[in-house]
């Protein structure tokens, strides 16, 4: 999600799914009310509904419209031909596509790919939509997070988060509630697929549309911790305590988090001090001398630091 081709908007409109969403599901995962969920139906819906993302292609996603492999399976992940492969024979069987490992750059720039969505851009796509063209797409988004939640709790995040990917391409901007907990959904998917910085970045984008956002803001603190970004983690427990000073959990980081944020300091004061050394030592090491020469001391009420030449023998 790390610049996109600028495209005029299609005017194609997905198809409707019949499915109930009369059950409220504010900020948590809830059941959709359609058992009779059908894999290739969702394909072909997703394939309509990224047609309307405003930033054209790079909105797409791009395998659906070219793949019809009878054992195409979908995935975040762009396919690959082998690249040692010969196109002398255009006849010649095309080698099989080369799956990225999971969490490897290869496939989080797929993923940042195909589930791109620019608010911005979709705001000014919006203007000139009818506003019952509006409230329809609204309610088609709410179908497909719908759908969305049922794959999550199957286990299926892959197709979970590129249902909350299309629900966003058409959910409009002025619902930023229903858009922070679409962000959050998809966010919740990739923490599953392991594609953390991505996920971060859709935690984020959900406590923009609502700073409030407690469910946000907790995955994103935990995420931070996890990637070893532990001053950020705790701006985020911090903020945490702010709505909600009961929160057990933001409660126990404020304790656990400075100690190791202090730890780490320390451990690169060191190793700067140490390079820093070295260094001097190159310098210094022409004119017979060395940085055992020169003293350093601590100004303990400002805690700077000067270096005086030591005089011996």
């Amino acid at each position: 999600m790390d610049s996109t081709e600028e495209r005029e908007p299609k005017s194609l409109s997905p198809p409707q799914i019949h499915t109930d969403t009369s059950a409220s599901d504010e900020e948590k995962f809830e059941d959709a009310s359609s058992k009779d969920f059908n894999e290739k139906a969702v394909d072909e819906l997703i394939r309509e509904v990224t047609g309307l993302h405003p930033a054209g292609d790079s909105g797409t996603l791009q395998k659906n419209n070219t793949s019809s492999s009878s054992d195409h399976t979908d995935k975040f992940v762009d396919c690959r031909s082998d690249p040692d492969g010969s196109d002398e024979d255009i006849t010649e069987e095309v080698a099989q596509p080369e799956e990225a490992e999971p969490g490897s750059v290869t496939e989080r720039k797929a993923c940042e790919d195909e589930d791109y969505v620019d608010d911005k851009m979709q705001a000014e796509w919006e203007e000139s939509l009818p506003e019952q063209e509006k409230l329809d797409n609204k309610e088609r988004a709410d179908e497909l997070k719908a759908k969305g939640n049922e794959l999550f709790k199957e286990g299926d995040y892959e197709k979970s988060a590129k249902m909350y990917t299309a629900a966003l391409r058409l959910c409009p901007v002025r619902y930023a509630a229903e858009r922070s907990i679409l962000y959050a959904n998809r966010a919740a998917a990739k923490t599953k697929l392991n594609f953390k910085p991505s996920a971060i970045a859709d935690c984020t984008k959900a406590i923009q549309h609502n700073p409030k956002y407690l469910k946000a803001l907790l995955r994103r603190a935990t995420l931070y911790e996890e990637a070893d970004k532990l001053d950020e983690s705790l701006e985020d427990f911090k903020q945490i305590l702010e709505l909600d000073p009961s929160n057990a959990e933001a409660r126990a980081a404020q304790q656990r988090l400075p100690p190791k944020i202090q730890e780490r300091n320390e451990a690169l004061k060191e190793e700067m001090v140490g390079k820093l050394k070295d260094l001097g030592n190159m310098i210094l090491r022409p004119f017979g001398l060395s940085t055992q020469n020169f003293e350093l001391k601590q100004d303990p009420s400002t805690g700077s630091y000067s270096v005086n030449f030591k005089s011996g023998k």
